[in-house]
């Protein structure tokens, strides 16, 4: 294992790759605004021929998240498309028609059910759960919803996690997202299905509308991720078998405060298995 060092700009490393596959928020955003930098690297590597797909473990649909991003004055043209945990979850629902569902998350998700014949129902009613996130992420943790689950798992209930995430940043405060339940349930004996990252299935969707883009298969040696978390975007990467360029700024800023180089042992802390490279923030 060699030391990994800090790249500055996003060019040096895509000499051979056709393929970003960019994680959004952390990357692109940190929820409040946009990272015009970071905007602006994507929209050049576009540019000179590449193919932009930004994967999301957002609760949402992809329209949803493109609504969000321009709100942000995050351009149409950073990206190709848009790949989401939120419509993998609307697949499961859509493919389970007549059951009932108790959600668990915030009103803003209800979009995910849209189009849909989803029966909503309580816990005591529900045939399994639509997890996107906490009712009160301001407030409230994972702990909060420990009653909640030891009830699901007394009914044996399946836990479909539309957002793997723990936290994520909102400005400059971490908050927690449906991935912090889910756990919670799975510790507790709960049988959880999880989609997004870093799970196959976000990046197999991925792929497929590169390369029909490309007109051709494409090549994981010819793609590369960016992303923020080492449990979701570094680790779903190598999974799959694709490099990472792994940003500091975001989920993890605090680990790498003040260091401009990683030696081995701190590289297998760290990460387990290492990026490609790192970067602070996205640049051309």
């Amino acid at each position: 294992m060699t030391t990994l060092r800090f790249v500055e700009k996003l060019r040096d490393l895509v000499g051979g790759v056709d393929v970003l596959l960019s994680d959004i928020w952390g990357v692109v955003h940190n929820g409040l605004v946009a990272f015009p930098e970071a905007c602006e690297a994507l929209h050049t590597f576009r540019k000179r021929g590449g193919t932009v797909i930004l994967i999301t473990n957002a609760p949402r649909p992809a329209d949803s998240v493109q609504r969000q991003l321009r709100k942000l004055d995050v351009a149409d043209d950073t990206y190709d498309a848009i790949v989401s945990s939120g419509d993998l979850t609307r697949h499961f629902v859509a493919e389970h028609p007549g059951r009932k569902v108790f959600w668990l998350g915030p009103e803003r998700d209800s979009s995910i059910y849209r189009g849909l014949d989803a029966v909503l129902a309580p816990l005591e009613q529900a045939d399994y759960i639509i997890c996107t996130g906490l009712f009160d992420d301001e407030t409230e943790s994972a702990e909060d919803y420990r009653g909640m689950m030891l009830q699901a798992r007394t009914r044996k209930l399946t836990l479909v996690c539309a957002n793997p995430d723990i936290v994520v940043e909102r400005g400059d405060r971490l908050i927690y997202c449906a991935g912090a339940i889910a756990e919670l349930y799975r510790e507790l004996g709960g049988e959880v299905i999880f989609y997004g990252k870093p799970h196959r299935p976000i990046y197999e969707r991925a792929m497929e509308l590169a390369s029909g883009r490309h007109g051709r298969p494409v090549q994981p040696s010819r793609v590369l991720a960016i992303g923020d978390s080492v449990r979701t975007d570094l680790a779903g990467a190598h999974g799959f078998g694709i490099d990472c360029l792994f940003v500091t700024r975001g989920i993890h800023a605090e680990d790498f405060e003040g260091i401009d180089q990683l030696d081995p042992a701190s590289v297998k802390e760290l990460f387990g298995h290492p990026p490609r490279a790192l970067t602070r923030e996205l640049r051309w």
